[in-house]
């Protein structure tokens, strides 16, 4: 009991603020089902390293000196030291990824490029706030809704808050389908919605399925050389996916491999949530212009798509832009059940689904260019 008792009264007010937060985060995941893969181990391990003198962290122990602790040395392994884990995590993502609807129609290429000016927008915003030039480019990069990205960007700049922008931008993901109809309601009217898209299939040929990814490798990598690491094992993943000769690969790339390394890296990224860093008004700030981000890039993503219809003739969709960021395939989702909203007959997934991986490709590019800048 005496043990108990003194453990308790080492707790300070700020790590049960974490244990609230990791139990949001758990409750999030459980309940309402919001990217449970990462925002569950996220919670739990946001509890495991703020108990007081935890042994996931190291410590040191008179007699003894240094131990080690498993998410303390995970961190430093996988994420600070070499950033392994979300790299590997784009194979796995890669490999889910078909462009062939991109392929099919590549002006949809425009939309993923202009969804993430909310990136570069709230950049600006965070250092007239205050931030560090390093920690505002990692906390715009949260606009281009994707986890991985926003995690190797903060620890690459070295930023003191990558707890805050990865739980800000994993969460913001989880909330796609709450943050995204507001936005794009924001800016459209019923009419507008209601805009048919007619779809033509095409047909993509197994050669140029195999090459886009080699290319696209080669034109980031010349384009932003910083990009190299985070196109390159999307493209990967791609392209083991469609060469047709590494089925079980692709299938262990789309399947273990990537829920592996999502459960490591959940439980792993909990370690830069320790309440004397997390628990701050910076934190707080992070979340809201994280939020901005994210509204900013499918604001933006409109608003082009509403432009080019002024000098195309086939109009298109307005709400296909906001599909242009990288939230892969749950954008594509709102912009189909919006769609339907207005008109039964109004299938936009297809079209959405083309934006949508461009947005894949568009962010990563988008982080490259950030370190570009930055590092």
């Amino acid at each position: 009991m005496k043990f108990l008792y003194e453990g308790l009264l080492a707790i300070t007010w700020q790590q049960a603020v974490m244990y609230a937060v990791g139990g949001l985060l758990i409750w999030l995941a459980i309940e309402k089902g919001y990217e449970p893969a990462l925002l569950l181990p996220m919670g739990f391990g946001a509890i495991l390293v703020n108990l007081p003198m935890s042994g996931v962290l190291n410590q040191i122990t008179a007699g003894v000196g240094e131990t080690q602790g498993v998410v303390q040395w995970l961190f430093e392994v996988g994420i600070e030291s070499s950033e392994a884990f979300p790299l590997l995590l784009f194979i796995g993502i890669g490999a889910m990824i078909d462009f062939g609807p991109l392929l099919a129609n590549p002006r949809l290429f425009l939309f993923g490029a202009a969804a993430q000016v909310g990136i570069f927008l709230t950049v600006i915003a965070a250092t007239l706030m205050g931030f560090d030039i390093r920690d505002a480019a990692s906390i715009g990069i949260i606009g281009a809704a994707d986890g991985p990205t926003s995690i190797l960007v903060s620890q690459v700049l070295h930023s003191n808050y990558v707890g805050a922008i990865a739980v800000a931008a994993y969460s913001y993901m989880a909330l796609v389908p709450i943050i995204q109809p507001f936005a794009i309601k924001l800016v459209t009217t019923k009419k507008e919605r209601a805009i048919k898209m007619h779809y033509n299939a095409g047909q993509v040929s197994r050669r140029t399925r195999i090459l886009f990814p080699i290319l696209v490798t080669i034109v980031a990598g010349l384009v932003a050389p910083s990009s190299v690491a985070l196109v390159g094992f999307l493209m990967f993943g791609n392209l083991i996916r469609e060469c047709g000769v590494l089925e079980s690969l692709s299938q262990t790339a789309q399947h273990e491999l990537a829920n592996l390394i999502t459960l490591l890296l959940g439980i792993t990224i909990s370690f830069s949530m320790r309440a004397d860093q997390f628990v701050t008004l910076q934190t707080l700030m992070i979340l809201c212009l994280g939020l901005a981000a994210f509204v900013l890039d499918t604001i933006g993503g409109v608003l082009f798509a509403k432009l080019l219809n002024i000098f195309c003739r086939e109009k298109v969709n307005p709400m296909i832009g906001a599909a242009g960021i990288s939230a892969f395939p749950m954008s594509a989702r709102v912009v189909e059940k919006l769609g339907l909203e207005q008109d039964r007959t109004n299938h936009l997934l297809m079209h959405a689904v083309g934006a949508n991986v461009s947005g894949q490709i568009a962010s990563v590019v988008a982080g490259g260019v950030i370190l570009g800048f930055f590092m």
